[in-house]
């Protein structure tokens, strides 16, 4: 997969490209985190935004937002990325409750699940990033003194490198249940790459694994340009999304599971925000309009 990604993605740390939208994520669980009807506790969030020279100033509480909720980039749009978190944190405990005790988290950022989740005593957390973004989150939470909850592997490696070694080599065991993560990461990808990564993925799972990622099903993403969140996000704080995003047509990734024996559903965010009332609903001019949650499930065969 070397060389079949943007330039503007190739950066190493969380200081600019797609590693700073990892601290807009981080930022978004904070002020998640301390809102009266959380949906989801992430501690060490706000230690990230702040460690962080780029993002020094960003809000980690909704009353430091003047607009609270209001405010399309503060609080719907980090509204968003709370709801994702309870979702996918749900999944995850779901599935490592049945059968999986393998946990791979692909383009893991700064995701803190080894150290905020309940998980079974014999569960191993494997963590894949490049090494600067990892080395960044490491000094963090070593700095907090924070404990993993479960066994915490990381894997440094370039998601467009090599990793199916490095994982394996990292103790990972194609043969047992796992359950992998795909947060926030396919649209960056080329589509060659995506298609890439969920074959490797069917190919590294066994019965009883499970899969969720997320994906956008708009064929022309400019077309939401000048939404707000992508207006506010690209004029406030710097992270232009669509410039980050591949513009090459996306494969049908939830199909391709489907047609490989998997069990696939597909929702959109709004059915999480009236289930849990609480996120985003549908409006005008919806950047969200065409993001897809979708989880897959590895049957007996």
């Amino acid at each position: 997969m070397t060389g079949t990604a943007p330039r503007h993605t190739d950066v190493e740390g969380v200081d600019a490209g797609v590693g700073l939208t990892a601290l807009l994520v981080a930022a978004a669980r904070a002020i998640e985190t301390h809102r009266h009807d959380s949906l989801a506790q992430d501690t060490y969030a706000e230690h990230f935004v702040r460690a962080a020279p780029a993002c020094a100033n960003w809000p980690v509480r909704i009353a430091q937002v003047p607009d609270g909720d209001s405010d399309p980039l503060w609080g719907r749009f980090a509204r968003y990325f709370g709801l994702r978190t309870r979702v996918l944190d749900d999944f995850v405990l779901r599935s490592v409750r049945t059968s999986a005790r393998q946990v791979v988290l692909l383009g893991a950022g700064l995701d803190t699940r080894a150290f905020r989740l309940d998980w079974p005593s014999d569960c191993v957390v494997y963590e894949i990033d490049r090494a600067g973004v990892l080395a960044f989150k490491h000094q963090v939470l070593t700095d907090l003194s924070a404990t993993p909850k479960a066994e915490r592997v990381t894997v440094p490696v370039d998601l467009r490198a090599d990793w199916v070694t490095a994982l394996t080599t990292a103790g990972f065991d194609p043969a047992a249940p796992s359950v992998w993560l795909a947060e926030g990461l396919l649209f960056y990808l080329p589509g060659p790459a995506e298609t890439y990564l969920i074959d490797t993925v069917d190919r590294l799972t066994t019965e009883g694994s499970t899969l969720a990622f997320e994906a956008k099903l708009e064929k022309d993403l400019q077309a939401y340009r000048d939404s707000p969140i992508y207006t506010a996000t690209r004029e406030r704080i710097g992270i232009d999304l669509l410039h980050l995003f591949d513009e090459g047509p996306r494969p049908d990734s939830a199909g391709d599971l489907t047609s490989k024996g998997w069990s696939t559903s597909m929702h959109t965010p709004f059915d999480f925000t009236r289930r849990f009332r609480r996120g985003p609903l549908p409006e005008p001019n919806d950047a969200l309009e065409g993001n897809r949650w979708v989880f897959a499930h590895k049957p007996s065969s």
